[in-house]
């Protein structure tokens, strides 16, 4: 099925072709009929499946034909979660209306730099704002914008935004925007935890799943290589040179982490560096473009760079540290293997690791064989005892887990009480009383982790 035939008028037919795209993909061919019908949508995909365009190229189609005349006013809302990705969105908008009639402008903020320069972009108004909550809500809040006009309302990696640490500015955004509304999700995963968010804020939704299909699925080869943690770094160099890799894409657990293995990789002649939230966006601006550029070798990153990003060609990813969570693995491989190329995505597993890698091959269904390099065979063979308070997600109930369970008591009597504490038992922390928002209950406010904006 070609462009033409979703309803998409010439000038977007001609910006897709100029991106090279001969056709729609399934989630494409899904949702674009349906956004332009007016209809809620709740699509998932997955990554590197075109969800973008998906939504993209209808909110600029129905932009020709509801704009009014006058002043611009905000018809469409994208929300996602990194500030990385609100970049690229805003790119991809900008990149598809190039052939329009009427000029379109797409306001892309985010946190991280000066507020100043972006209440002035939005001085006369936006077309399309792309932001990431935090942020947005800042300039409301300097009468930068006004949010009382928007049409549509899309959560790009909407998964990520659902999770409670974003519950209070979501719930903030909800109550700025009229009540009659278009809302569109999008993400590679809803975890069951978010679904019934999801139904809450949807009406009577076109659902778009995507199977992964032998025929669609991503060429990605995954590897799991057994190596003690010391020589992780070692062995990293190893397979880097060894397979002449033009780049690689190395996801760490820690912010000090990713500087700390890119400094061993530089000592050792690798052109590396790190990206985590806590470098200036100036300077994970660039090193995100040194590295799509090739002026950089190894990007060290913590998982601010698993959601959404495109980065055209990359042929690996590796998994220095595995994701603490089973979905974020599909998150990060996701990386390599886009866009009809091919890829290889690499975990290290050590003996204390061993049992989630498990989990993470049981919740994603896949079995892989364990590998061993030569000359970096794995000498610790036991795990080590687990730590005090520690856990893996899915095994074991962390602070979040605890905080559901918890509202969920609260909002069901019925749920048995906490049995009573043993003598000589110190009580833990106790946690404050949840009162449900008026405006979303599903959302309520928890005091978890803040975020950065």
């Amino acid at each position: 099925m070609p462009f033409a035939h979703l309803g998409l008028s010439e000038p977007l037919q001609r910006a897709v072709a100029a991106r090279a795209y001969l056709a729609p993909t399934p989630v494409q061919a899904a949702a674009i009929p349906a956004v332009l019908r007016g209809a809620d949508v709740w699509a998932s995909a997955q990554t590197g499946s075109g969800k973008t365009a998906a939504f993209a190229l209808p909110l600029l189609e129905l932009l020709l034909t509801r704009r009014p005349g006058g002043p611009r006013r905000v018809s469409a809302l994208v929300l996602a979660p990194t500030r990385e990705l609100v970049a690229q969105i805003g790119e991809s908008f900008r990149a598809y209306a190039r052939f329009l009639p009427v000029p379109v402008k797409v306001a892309a903020v985010f946190g991280g730099v000066s507020i100043n320069p972006q209440m002035m972009a939005l001085r006369g108004g936006a077309d399309i704002v792309v932001a990431t909550p935090g942020r947005l809500l800042d300039l409301v809040d300097h009468n930068a914008l006004s949010l009382s006009t928007v049409g549509t309302l899309v959560l790009d990696e909407a998964d990520r935004l659902f999770d409670l640490g974003f519950a209070d500015e979501l719930n903030r955004i909800l109550a700025l925007l009229p009540a009659r509304r278009q809302n569109l999700l999008f993400s590679a995963t809803f975890p069951p935890a978010v679904q019934s968010l999801a139904s809450a804020l949807l009406r009577d939704p076109v659902r778009v799943e995507v199977p992964v299909e032998p025929a669609t699925k991503p060429d990605i080869l995954q590897r799991a290589i057994e190596v003690d943690p010391p020589r992780r770094t070692q062995l990293l160099r190893h397979l880097i040179e060894t397979n002449d890799w033009s780049g690689v894409l190395v996801f760490v657990a820690t912010k000090y982490a990713t500087e700390h293995v890119a400094e061993k990789l530089r000592k050792a002649g690798l052109n590396a560096t790190a990206l985590h939230g806590e470098l200036s966006q100036g300077a994970r601006t660039q090193a995100l473009a040194d590295f799509k550029a090739g002026k950089v070798r190894v990007l060290l990153a913590t998982d601010v760079a698993a959601r959404g990003l495109d980065i055209a060609r990359l042929p690996v990813v590796v998994n220095y540290d595995l994701p603490r969570s089973p979905t974020d693995y599909t998150h990060r491989i996701g990386r390599t293997g886009r866009a009809g190329e091919s890829g290889t995505a690499i975990s290290f597993v050590s003996a204390g690791t061993h049992a989630h890698f498990q989990l993470i091959e049981k919740r994603n269904r896949i079995s892989l064989p364990r590998e061993q390099v030569p000359g970096f065979e794995p000498v610790e063979l036991d795990a080590p005892p687990s730590p005090a308070g520690g856990g893996i997600k899915g095994k074991r109930p962390n602070k979040k887990d605890k905080l559901r369970a918890k509202l969920a008591a609260e909002q069901n009597p019925a749920v048995p009480a906490p049995a009573p504490l043993q003598p000589g038992k110190r009580p833990a922390a106790s946690v404050p009383r949840s009162e449900p928002k008026e405006l979303f209950p599903l959302l309520p406010r928890l005091p978890l982790r803040p975020r950065r904006r």
